[in-house]
């Protein structure tokens, strides 16, 4: 298609790299019946390319530009200015000249315009680009609108649009720009509607934005709006604003900011009966689109004009359900810590493992809980089980307020939970060789599963697989297993209610939890620091790390001094723990040993922080702590009435809690496990199927979910694109925030922490590990780029078994999601670091190098 310039009418759904988004939507806007869409047309990108393509010294800068990163600020300016330079400076073509003249002179030469950029990567359904490129409004006669046709253009390259591009993945030389020419309305008032609710991300609530004259005023952020929300055909708020300006056009052409009257500031800018009418309009277009949007709309003459509609990008997507009723979904990343997406073939494992009923959205899963909400006993036992995580129980408590899940009468049938914990505790055996015995049995499964796989492929690997699961589901479910670690966790809420009203003292058990046995995770933490003690001794071997930047560094080092020491110590660890690595619950993520340079960060900064041996002194230290906090407790206790009876229940519970807290962290590493082995024999596949040209590399496979990838593997055949579709979902995901707590309505109800003893400009969170530490706040969202040096206090979103590594470097831990019992929150007890967990978005909150104070014990953070 060569066509310079089409009409709104003449444009179809294919045209988005010759109109751009803007346009594009546009065309569709003025398709809908009784939908008021401005006449207008679009100078196609054919025109642009026409004007510049002939250009060499063009074509050279954006060549430059594409090899620039966005922090080169600098050349960005320069580069964009003489671009945008050169755009000005050329010269229309004569055929576009024309083709606009003839436009015009249909709808009229005489009139006002808005000339408005509509780029080829703006308004899409993941990346908005809104406001990137210029508008010109109120623009009268040919010559003008050619100018400012130019000015569009050239503003493809201002330096915020250049910068939003290279932080969103677009190539330069990939956007051309396309420019519509469209009527003006001269409007009373204008504004924004937005079809789900910005703020809550509720679709049932509408939110409209208005303001008098243009809605330039608006959109630049120089006037506060009239804020109007509507839910299902009925005004629930408004909040009417003082405004104090307006844009209005001028007649020989542009516009200009005039004063209001001061008597008309505090009016009301829509009546009640325009924005229901509004609010039917945007429900219309919605329904068109088939998604919520995001609506310029103009007032002139009691009719409403719409002049852009474009997805709003920013919501969180809704799990999908198959029917209309309500529900209410648990973001189950926020328990596993892990936050991220995680990718198809991840999301089909965890769901063949769960019992639980899962739904996904936006690359996470969540559990719908409407069912337990749905009955008073559901009720209290759901409020009891997620008690630690006041943000959770915060918004569960609002939607029962609100009525949203009507409740049902008990369910005669279902157990009644009854048993309390010290009933349970009581008759539970005290017996450390019962986590003996069950580590060994999940040794014994793995390396049977790892024989046994080795025999497996094509189309029998995957049966062999699910089979597989049910022995790994029957040992991650054993009652056994629970109640071993459920015992340690009951033992510990004992502790910590019967210490504070006897003693007076807050969270004993976390330091009685200090170094105890079998717990593997904080044990690779200190294996991690035996690495370094071998090194330690070769200044060779410490240099060459210092330097490596492939993986395959480990057959290298046998060149040195120490070099197959060094060889045998890694290899040793990646044994034990190499089927780890941070988000290790999407079986899709790098492991240590697929990618053992993710490790030597961490084993130089050990030899540089710590002495020799210093993983076994910490264990020791921790144990003496511990221990002698035990006989302090005792010793106090016998002074009580009754303390004899007192100190004998304390000592029983404190022997539970040291002999099986530890085994907590065991069951996820024997499934972790199971996943390497897994992984290992699907990524042979994977391999097979790029030898026969199915997909273009192994890592394709990862986009398929697991029955997917069983029928590829069956057939040999695949229709690629879905693996391309899947990879820009994938990315749009990463740009999410997923919610604790989201309704079937799409919104995201939030808990608050109820403190009013904290100091002024304290940041709340959830205290999990007790003490208090000042120090320099290291901000780091992933792991491989960890600088931390001894004394440091960790800031991040999440951390998984895979962050264990960094904590024997750091003093102090805050992280965005945890609960007490997550693993960070178990690992920090034991390495004895004082923590806040659930501190919302701590990482923007804090930053990075400032001194802050963690009160670990109170639960806030103090910025110094």
């Amino acid at each position: 298609m060569n066509t310079l310039v089409l009409d709104f009418q003449e444009m179809e759904k294919t045209q988005l790299l010759h109109v751009g988004g803007k346009g594009l939507n546009l065309g569709e806007l003025s398709k809908i019946q009784g939908i008021q869409v401005p006449e207008g047309f679009c100078v196609t990108t054919v025109g642009y390319q026409k004007a510049i393509d002939q250009n060499e010294t063009y074509h050279v800068l954006l060549n430059r530009l594409a090899m620039l990163k966005a922090e080169d600020r600098d050349h960005i300016g320069e580069i964009s200015r003489k671009i945008r330079q050169i755009i000005m400076e050329a010269e229309i073509p004569s055929d576009v000249v024309k083709a606009v003249a003839h436009y015009l002179s249909r709808f009229g030469g005489e009139h006002a315009y808005a000339v408005r950029s509509s780029a080829t990567a703006e308004d899409l359904p993941h990346a908005s680009f809104a406001g990137q490129q210029d508008t010109y409004l109120n623009i009268i006669g040919k010559d003008a609108i050619l100018q400012h046709i130019s000015k569009c253009w050239a503003s493809l390259f201002t330096e915020r649009a250049v910068i939003y591009r290279m932080q969103n993945g677009f190539d330069h030389r990939q956007v051309y720009l396309s420019v519509i020419v469209q009527r003006m309305v001269f409007p009373q008032a204008s504004g924004i509607l937005f079809t789900a609710d910005p703020i809550t991300c509720s679709r049932k609530l509408l939110s409209i934005d208005a303001g008098f004259g243009l809605g330039e005023a608006l959109v630049s952020g120089l006037v506060s709006a009239d804020c109007y929300k509507v839910r299902e055909e009925e005004i629930v708020e408004k909040r009417i604003a003082t405004k104090k300006l307006a844009i209005y056009a001028r007649k020989e052409g542009g516009t200009e900011t005039q004063q209001i009257d001061p008597d008309q500031q505090q009016t009301q800018t829509l009546t009640e009966q325009q924005i229901l009418e509004l609010a039917r309009i945007g429900r219309q277009i919605e329904a068109y689109f088939g998604q919520p949007q995001d609506i310029e709309w103009c007032l002139a003459d009691d009719t409403f004009y719409i002049v852009q509609s474009r997805p709003i990008t920013t919501l969180y997507p809704i799990p999908e359900a198959n029917d209309q009723e309500n529900h209410v979904y648990l973001s189950v990343g926020h328990q596993q810590m892990m936050t991220d997406p995680i990718k198809p073939l991840g999301l089909s494992f965890y769901l063949l493992i769960t019992p639980a009923p899962m739904r996904k959205a936006g690359g996470r899963l969540f559990v719908d809980v409407a069912p337990s909400l749905a009955t008073p006993v559901g009720r209290e036992t759901l409020l009891n089980t997620l008690g630690s995580d006041p943000l959770i129980t915060g918004a569960l408590m609002t939607i029962i307020e609100r009525d949203f899940i009507k409740l049902l009468p008990n369910d005669q049938t279902a157990p009644i939970l009854g048993r309390s914990n010290t009933d349970m505790l009581a008759q539970f055996e005290n017996d450390p060789t019962i986590v003996s015995e069950l580590i060994k049995r999940s040794q014994t499964s793995v390396e049977e599963l790892k024989q046994n796989i080795q025999a497996k492929s094509g189309p029998d690997l995957f049966d062999f697989i699910l089979e597989d699961i049910q022995e790994l589901k029957r040992i991650l479910f054993d009652p056994q297993s629970s109640a071993v670690f459920m015992a340690a966790i009951n033992a510990t809420s004992w502790i910590n209610e019967n210490m504070n009203e006897w003693l007076g003292e807050k969270n004993a058990a976390d330091a009685l939890s200090q170094s105890v046995p079998n717990n593997i995770t904080s044990e690779m933490g200190l294996a991690l620091l035996g690495v370094a003690d071998v090194i330690r001794p070769y200044p060779e071997v410490i240099d060459y790390l210092q330097h490596v930047k492939d993986d395959n560094f480990l057959d290298e080092l046998v060149k040195f001094d120490g070099g197959q020491e060094t060889h045998d110590a890694i290899y040793a660890f990646l044994n034990k723990y190499g089927m780890r690595c941070a988000g290790e619950i999407d079986i899709t993520n790098t492991r240590w040993s697929e990618k053992p340079i993710t490790l030597v960060p961490l084993i130089l900064s050990n030899i540089k922080s710590f002495e020799p041996d210093a993983g076994n002194r910490k264990f020791e230290q921790g144990r003496r702590v511990a221990l002698e906090k035990e006989q302090e407790l005792l010793e106090r206790l016998q002074q009580l009435p009754d303390g004899e009876q007192k100190a004998k229940e304390t000592k029983r519970m404190i022997d539970l809690i040291r002999n099986f807290i530890g085994y907590r962290e065991y069951p996820k590493y024997g499934k972790i496990n199971r996943y390497f082995v897994y992984k290992q024999a699907l990524l042979k596949e994977a391999e097979q199927l790029v030898q026969a040209g199915v997909i273009h590399e192994k890592e394709d496979v990862y986009y398929l979910t697991f029955e997917e990838l069983h029928e590829v593997v069956r057939t040999n055949k695949l229709d690629y694109p879905i693996i391309s579709k899947r990879k820009d979902e994938y990315k749009l995901y990463e740009k999410l925030t997923p919610p604790r707590v989201i309704t079937s309505d799409g919104e995201i109800i939030t808990g608050e922490y109820k403190r009013e003893n904290l100091p002024a400009e304290a940041i709340a969170g959830l205290p999990v590990s007790s003490g208090v530490i000042e120090g320099r706040a290291r901000v780091i969202l992933n792991m491989e780029n960890a600088d931390l040096e001894d004394g440091d206090i960790l800031v991040t979103s999440f951390t998984d078994p895979g962050w264990t590594p960094l904590f024997v470097s750091i003093k102090g831990l805050i992280t965005e999601v945890g609960g007490v019992m997550t693993h960070g929150a178990v690992i920090a007890r034991e390495y004895g670091l004082p923590a806040v967990v659930g501190v919302e978005n701590a990482t923007k909150r804090i930053k990075d190098g400032q001194r802050i104070r963690v009160h670990g014990t109170e639960g806030y953070i103090e910025i110094l």
